[in-house]
């Protein structure tokens, strides 16, 4: 297995646990909870996660991405066409997340009454199965662009307090900007997913980056896409709103890899978008 380096892979302090060469060392940045792991292998090796083969792009590209509160020793397996199988462990930092205590959340959104359980219950399943989306596109390896002008005020991980009581931990980063402030798609990718109205989050769009990497775009106020469309990087995908389950206008940004909910501040300083003469010249798929 050739050694493959990126410069702007996460993959610190990976190490095979049987004597062999690792299929991408790149100590760039340490690996922690909330962040995405960048490979490469001979395309024609099959790489397992907790025993579930992960696809690769034609060029040997793979991503794992590790949750909120993922274990800290993890490992995943490479194994070659002639059966030779290596196992390669990787160790994730800890980490400590903020309490967030918000007041002034309309009732209806800190504990929904129950007829509209069936929407939200809905609402869950069209995002889950947007998330779900795999192809072998690859749109994230032309890294990242923050999609709003405007500071942050939540980020990944904190704990999330509405009028008193706890909720679910907040899986975003929140940007505050005006209602009609344009969003930008930060990477290339498929709308998959378009709604004008869910119930916690708003207008809501889904755009697939490729092996399971995809955006989340809550509290939309207007959607210029549609499912089904095609965005390239840096497009005007959507406009800043204060819908669903909000005290003022911003965009809250996730990024997944398929169920797996990531940082996007983590993402966005791994994967950092390349300059556009470099776009331009055909190096954002290395």
């Amino acid at each position: 297995m050739a050694v493959t380096f990126l410069p702007w892979a996460t993959s610190a302090g990976a190490q095979p646990q049987t004597p062999a060469k690792p299929p991408l060392l790149q100590p760039a940045q340490a690996l922690t909870q909330g962040s995405l792991f960048l490979g490469k292998t001979d395309p024609a090796n099959t790489v397992l996660y907790k025993g579930e083969p992960v696809m690769l792009t034609p060029q040997g590209h793979f991503v794992i991405g590790f949750g909120r509160d993922a274990v800290l020793e993890q490992s995943y397996s490479i194994r070659t066409v002639a059966g030779e199988s290596t196992s390669y462990s990787l160790t994730l930092s800890p980490r400590e997340y903020r309490i967030q205590k918000i007041e002034g959340v309309e009732q209806k959104y800190v504990t929904p009454p129950k007829e509209r359980l069936d929407r939200i219950r809905d609402d869950n399943r069209q995002i889950g199965e947007a998330r779900s989306v795999r192809t072998e596109q690859a749109h994230f390896l032309e890294g990242f662009l923050q999609p709003v002008d405007g500071p942050i005020t939540g980020v990944y991980g904190s704990q999330r307090y509405f009028n008193g009581k706890p909720r679910r931990p907040h899986y975003g980063l929140d940007y505050a900007a005006p209602v009609g402030a344009p969003v930008l798609a930060p990477a290339g990718g498929k709308v998959v997913l378009a709604h004008p109205d869910m119930y916690f989050s708003g207008g809501t769009l889904i755009v697939d980056h490729g092996m399971g990497v995809n955006s989340s775009f809550l509290h939309l106020s207007k959607l210029t896409v549609k499912e089904g469309d095609v965005v390239t990087q840096g497009q005007k995908i959507a406009e800043v709103g204060a819908t669903g389950r909000v005290t003022g206008a911003h965009l809250d940004w996730r990024i997944n890899w398929g169920s797996v909910r990531l940082d996007p501040a983590l993402v966005m300083e791994a994967f950092p978008a390349l300059p556009a003469e470099s776009t331009a010249a055909g190096s954002k798929k290395p």
